[in-house]
């Protein structure tokens, strides 16, 4: 084997050097498909085919071929990318690879992704950003579940261009008949799911056959070789400069009291100074004053380039906002059918709300039960509740205002998002926005003359939301209605909406899964809203066992009206007292899903309130919680 030996030119005129590679065009694509089908293999041959392997790198390659290699002795390639420690014992690729190499003709940016399934959430990582998917598929084994997965994913994320590679051409003696089988194989599936054009390669990525040449072994295969394909796919690169223009705003640039820009990389079309645009979801209208880049301003900018504009006028523009062509907007929205590849170990949570990022807008979002979800064998539309770990669906989902958005199939920047749980932080799902849902347009906020300071003036009173949490057994409901007879007594405005009564009318169509608890809160929520609009003071007992919903009725309210009052009982403590017997059936398996025991409780970090159960009897936390909320004593004890 050779090593790379660096080019001439970069000894005797870097410059040059640097200039001939940055007029190339740039290629990104992955490798997919299932475990074992040689997609890390593939890259090796690739870097060194194209001499992008040093001496000190081939050194270490052969060490290690001899250590932890796969192939006999021989040099294993995948040893090139599979970096991890667990990736080399095991002997497959876990996380996604970056490789950069050049040819003559082309640079490319490959991403190795990995074949196992429950690691599809990286392989869509890797997807989202290419140009070009090469699908591998072992020539002894056909065409797999993860095969089509893989396709599936990579035709929903946009990836127009796709190689469908049949590796490991040298352990069937390069059939032809098996490789046409293959083909044909893949070729119904993949009309099935609307990829309509493929290019078929036979290769060996270990012996190197079709890879940068083609092989005399395959002399029936008269196509281009691998390597020839990627250099000569057309690509394209001036699409989205066509198209109007788009700036999701990054960041508002301000270093003086002079200066005002906003900044971003351009997502589509151009702009140069004087162009009318338009702030997204504001409506506001301007025109562009400066075009700020490094070296100083421009003319002009198109796609793909980060910049800093300034506008003519002071309009409100900030970080998530889209500045975008006057004439031709996108449209804003705040409810959307999309699909939803589920990327978590957890189910989703119909109702739950998470992070939805899209772009540099980050919104509060719930996902609706699926519409459906697509079995990748098949393609069948299954009748599901919630979505698992790598499944994919089509649901509805709500934001809590209005996003700029495109139809994915028209741009990626502004059509796909990403799901992000937030307690944990950790991305549950990517999606892909296919289009508003316009069924409520109609429906508009009516304008009141009697708004809620009216009401409230009229009772003399500050309206609030005092949420009681707790375990079942805590003393919620009991605490409760002591608070509210003191208010009574006060002349206080009040209303006590308490968990068990509630579920015998609103909510008598939900039962105690985490989906149906979670859309209990969620319309308890809204009707307290309605409650505190009308200047009440409102007080609702429920056990209301996860974070996140009662987060969500916080952001409900106007600040400083939500009080978060935990009836801090040990479980055991509540246990005792088990008045309905409740704990009993649930320690005996006769109620499913039992907070406590059989389903999580997520107690309050930070409550306005907290009631120790054992050193306050109901009476005096009653006390101090009326005390505390008309104004004047300690929210702990």
């Amino acid at each position: 084997m050779t090593s790379y030996r660096p080019d001439a030119l970069i000894a005797s005129d870097i410059s040059a050097y640097l200039q001939l590679h940055q007029n190339k065009s740039l290629l990104r694509f992955i490798t997919c498909g299932s475990v074992d089908d040689g997609k890390s293999t593939l890259i090796g041959r690739l870097l060194y085919d194209s001499k992008m392997i040093f001496e000190d790198q081939l050194a270490s390659l052969e060490a290690d071929s001899k250590r932890v290699g796969t192939q006999g002795g021989e040099i294993d390639f995948a040893l090139l990318v599979d970096g991890l420690a667990a990736e080399r014992e095991q002997g497959i690729t876990i996380d996604v690879a970056y490789r950069f190499f050049a040819t003559e003709k082309r640079k490319f940016i490959v991403a190795d992704t990995p074949g196992h399934e429950q690691y599809t959430r990286n392989m869509v990582t890797g997807a989202s950003t290419a140009d070009l998917a090469v699908i591998l598929i072992d020539a002894r084994k056909g065409v797999l579940t993860q095969t089509r997965r893989h396709s599936y994913l990579c035709h929903l994320l946009g990836i127009r261009h796709i190689v469908l590679a049949v590796n490991k051409m040298d352990l069937i003696g390069y059939d032809q008949a098996a490789y046409d089988a293959i083909v044909e194989d893949y070729r119904a599936f993949a009309e099935s799911i609307g990829i309509t054009e493929f290019t078929p390669i036979p290769i060996s990525g270990f012996k190197g056959d079709n890879i940068t040449g083609t092989s005399p072994n395959t002399v029936w295969y008269t196509g281009l070789s691998l390597l020839q394909h990627l250099e000569s796919v057309e690509l394209d690169a001036d699409a989205d400069a066509t198209r109007p223009f788009r700036l999701p705003v990054q960041w508002v640039n301000r270093p003086n009291l002079d200066f005002r820009g906003f900044a971003g990389m351009i997502a589509a079309g151009s702009v140069k100074p004087g162009d009318k645009v338009r702030i997204l979801p504001s409506g506001q209208t301007t025109s562009v004053a400066r075009i700020v880049a490094f070296g100083g301003d421009r003319e002009e900018a198109v796609a793909g380039e980060s910049v800093t504009i300034t506008l003519t006028d002071e309009v409100d523009c900030s970080r998530g906002d889209v500045i975008a062509a006057a004439d031709a907007p996108p449209q804003v929205a705040d409810q959307f059918q999309a699909t939803i590849v589920w990327m978590d170990q957890a189910e989703m949570l119909p109702g739950r709300a998470y992070w939805l990022k899209l772009g540099t807008q980050t919104v509060s979002a719930t996902v609706q039960p699926p519409r459906h979800a697509v079995c990748v064998n098949t393609m069948a539309e299954l009748s599901v509740k919630t979505l698992g770990l790598n499944d994919i669906g089509v649901a509805e989902v709500y934001t809590d205002r209005g996003v700029v958005f495109e139809p994915y199939a028209d741009s990626k920047d502004l059509g796909g998002f990403i799901l992000i749980d937030k307690a944990t932080n950790a991305t549950v799902a990517a999606g892909m926005l296919n289009f508003s849902l316009r069924r409520a347009q109609n429906v508009h906020w009516q304008a009141v003359e009697i708004n809620r300071e009216a009401h409230a003036r009229q009772k003399h009173q500050a309206p609030r939301l005092l949420w009681f949490t707790g375990l079942s057994g805590s003393g919620k409901s009991t605490i409760a209605n002591l608070v509210e007879k003191k208010l009574h007594a006060m002349g206080k405005h009040s209303f006590l909406l308490d968990g068990d009564n509630v579920r015998h009318g609103l909510n008598k169509d939900l039962g105690f899964t985490d989906a149906d608890r979670i859309e209990n809160i969620r319309r308890v929520g809204e009707v307290a809203k309605l409650m505190t609009d009308a200047g009440l003071i409102v007080l609702t007992a429920f056990i209301s066992p996860f974070r996140a919903e009662r987060e969500l009725v916080r952001r409900m309210l106007p600040e400083g009206e939500f009080f978060e009052i935990f009836i801090d009982t040990p479980l055991e403590m509540a246990e005792s007292r088990d008045v309905k017997g409740l704990y009993k059936k649930a320690r005996a398996g006769e109620i499913a899903n039992f907070t406590g025991i059989s389903s999580p409780y997520e107690a309050p970090e930070s409550p306005e309130i907290r009631v120790n159960t054992a050193k306050e009897t109901p009476e005096e936390a009653a006390e101090r919680i009326v005390e505390t909320i008309m104004g004047g004593w300690s929210p702990v004890i």
